[in-house]
């Protein structure tokens, strides 16, 4: 039996080491605290102290983003079994990995890379979901990407893929609306209309994040998925579009570059309790949240 998702339908904050003492000490009002695994892959030392500290008062939502979940060959089983032994040790409310790619062969790439959406991609993926949810016996979460291009071999629609991939491995997704405002834009997209078609009932978790903008080769606008500065109004105006269709649901705070002080990231988070009130209902329609 799959361990479910299960963090509380309020706002979180990815945990960073510059703030590790101002929580521990001031136990601020914050409903989860995310992780990259990636981060604490170690056996032991300061981060494991920390966050076995915090994980006494908080939920963790445990983020990867070096599964490579669609990458052609097979999965590191390696990398699999240090993922296993951080989930034994903290039991993460959450687990989620992108729709992306990020190894070759032996090569590793910092990069979260698209995958084109064909029938071969979507089996690939599904395999390789499975695999994981087997081996880890923990419910993942797939978030969607943000792109800069589109493949020419791609035969089905993202959401399509999406909603496809949970219908054959149970699992749950993690609803990236930046990314959402990101692609959208970049390739002349209605953002309204993709939250719209997304299956919101499979909805574990949400992230927002602060994007960077300039302008392509024909002078278009191009968004850029920085997660360095506060969420911007229209990702926010999209949440609460989100919201209305699926309730509160656990939102994230991404910000993971050019990291402010506590105080000013908390004030993200708050700024998201603040829409989620909006849609208090008593009862969230996410399967998965």
């Amino acid at each position: 039996m799959l361990r479910p998702s299960a963090l509380p339908p309020r706002a979180g904050l990815g945990l960073k080491p510059a703030h590790y003492a101002d929580i521990i000490e001031s136990k601020p009002d914050v409903g989860f605290f995310e992780v990259h695994a990636e981060n604490y892959m170690g056996d032991g030392g300061p981060p494991h102290r920390y966050l076995e500290a915090i994980s006494e008062h908080y939920p963790i939502s445990l983020h990867g983003v070096g599964l490579s979940i669609g990458a052609e060959g097979p999965l590191d089983k390696a990398h699999l079994a240090r993922l296993k032994s951080l989930i034994d040790r903290y039991r993460p409310a959450s687990f989620s990995e992108h729709l992306a790619w990020s190894t070759h062969d032996s090569a590793f790439f910092n990069d979260l890379l698209p995958l084109p959406y064909t029938p071969q991609t979507r089996d690939r993926v599904v395999s390789h979901v499975d695999e994981v949810q087997q081996f880890l016996g923990q419910r993942m979460l797939l978030e969607n990407p943000s792109t800069y291009v589109l493949f020419e071999e791609s035969t089905i629609d993202e959401i399509d893929f999406l909603a496809d991939v949970c219908e054959r491995t149970g699992c749950g997704l993690l609803l990236d609306v930046n990314n959402v405002m990101v692609s959208s834009v970049n390739h002349r997209l209605d953002p309204v209309a993709y939250i719209d078609r997304f299956p919101v009932e499979r909805v574990g978790e949400i992230h927002l994040a602060g994007y960077d903008e300039a302008v392509d080769g024909a002078g278009d606008r191009l968004l850029i998925d920085a997660h360095a500065s506060p969420v911007l109004d229209d990702v926010f105006s999209l949440y609460d579009h989100t919201l209305s269709r699926c309730g509160p649901v656990a939102t994230l705070i991404e910000w993971d570059n050019n990291v402010p002080d506590f105080e000013t990231l908390f004030a993200e988070a708050r700024r998201a309790e603040a829409v989620m009130e909006g849609h208090q209902s008593g009862k969230t329609l996410s399967k998965f949240a």
